[in-house]
């Protein structure tokens, strides 16, 4: 792994489980040894430094707060073993405690408090030291949707306005997208492509990234020929795309990898790509996935995103559609490289 990260930058490290997200967070703070290679802070170098003298914060999965102490004592803990004036702990701590919105929780025990004010006080515990760097190990993931979300948007509004460097550590993709500045995903202890939420999903430099982040369907196809626009044929159909979606030689079979929301639904037509027909709906609330049969894909089936409910009355099961596509959501690969490789 090679990685930097800016001063301010909130960054996200994604992947699937047992991908090396979690040991590369620990390997910040020092909790892994780092058998080669080197780790920087402030351009200090601390592969050898302890824990406790790298000036981080962390927030664990559980949240890891004592359960003896009161709320006021587990946020000043930090602050009581570097040796802080009890004075100065205790307005730091009131601080700590309104940055979090806990006013007025200082004597509770963790026993008391919800799921998301316990994630506050341990999150209040890791910036009352004010570090250099923020970790965080999926620290929402107890937590039910609605609240995840509304931590999201707090946790997100404190590091802006604190402008501490930030790391974060989810295999949520919608966390990642919708919090990060910059996006790391990682696969099998790689870094598989790093860079700006929107061009992790729009722009994939590999099937793993293509296949992991988002949902996408995959069609077999094969690269034509190449002038000022790529030619892909699949089915009875030809797509042209800029050259930089097409990561494969001229002549290769591909996998053509096309975002759900980037395909149209309309009557059969000279634009039309592919003839479908309607096989099932999957209603979500906000929007509806179809499910699509199309015969020149074979067993291949397909699914749309429609936003609106009518899409139900639209496109009843059965109906027979015309598919085109928004060639924004496509690109494709070599069909011999594995997205796990």
């Amino acid at each position: 792994v090679s990685l930097k990260i800016r001063e301010g930058e909130f960054v996200t490290l994604l992947g699937p489980s047992g991908c090396g997200k979690t040991t590369l967070l620990n390997l910040m703070a020092g909790f892994v040894d780092a058998d080669k290679g080197e780790i920087f802070i402030d351009g200090q170098l601390v592969t050898e430094t302890p824990p406790y003298q790298r000036e981080i914060g962390i927030v664990f999965q559980n949240y890891a707060l004592f359960p003896h102490m009161n709320v006021a004592r587990n946020i000043g803990y930090g602050l009581r073993m570097r040796g802080v004036p009890k004075g100065e702990i205790a307005e730091r701590v009131e601080q700590a405690l309104a940055l979090v919105k806990l006013q007025g929780y200082g004597e509770r025990k963790p026993r008391e408090l919800s799921g998301g004010q316990q994630q506050r006080v341990a999150l209040a515990r890791a910036l009352v030291i004010r570090p250099k760097v923020l970790l965080l190990d999926e620290p929402f993931s107890a937590l039910d949707k609605n609240l995840r979300l509304s931590m999201q948007i707090e946790l997100k509004d404190i590091q802006r306005k604190l402008g501490v460097t930030t790391v974060f550590v989810t295999h949520d993709q919608s966390e990642a997208l919708s919090m990060s500045d910059r996006v790391v995903v990682m696969s099998a202890g790689h870094v598989r492509q790093i860079g700006t939420p929107d061009a992790i999903y729009r722009h994939p430099e590999d099937p793993f990234v293509a296949s992991f982040v988002g949902d996408v369907n995959v069609l077999p196809g094969r690269y034509l020929s190449r002038d000022e626009l790529a030619t892909l044929a699949f089915g009875d159909s030809v797509l042209r795309l800029p050259p930089e979606r097409v990561h494969a030689d001229v002549g290769a079979r591909v996998d053509i990898y096309v975002r759900p929301e980037n395909i149209r639904l309309g009557a059969l037509g000279a634009d039309t790509l592919l003839s479908a027909t309607v096989v099932t709906h999957v209603f979500q609330g906000d929007h509806v996935d179809i499910h699509l049969d199309v015969p020149a894909l074979g067993q291949t089936l397909l699914f749309v995103r429609q936003s609106g409910l009518d899409a139900l009355t639209r496109w009843p099961i059965g109906a027979a559609a015309g598919l085109s596509f928004d060639e924004e959501g496509v690109c494709a690969f070599a069909a011999d490289v594995s997205p796990l490789s």
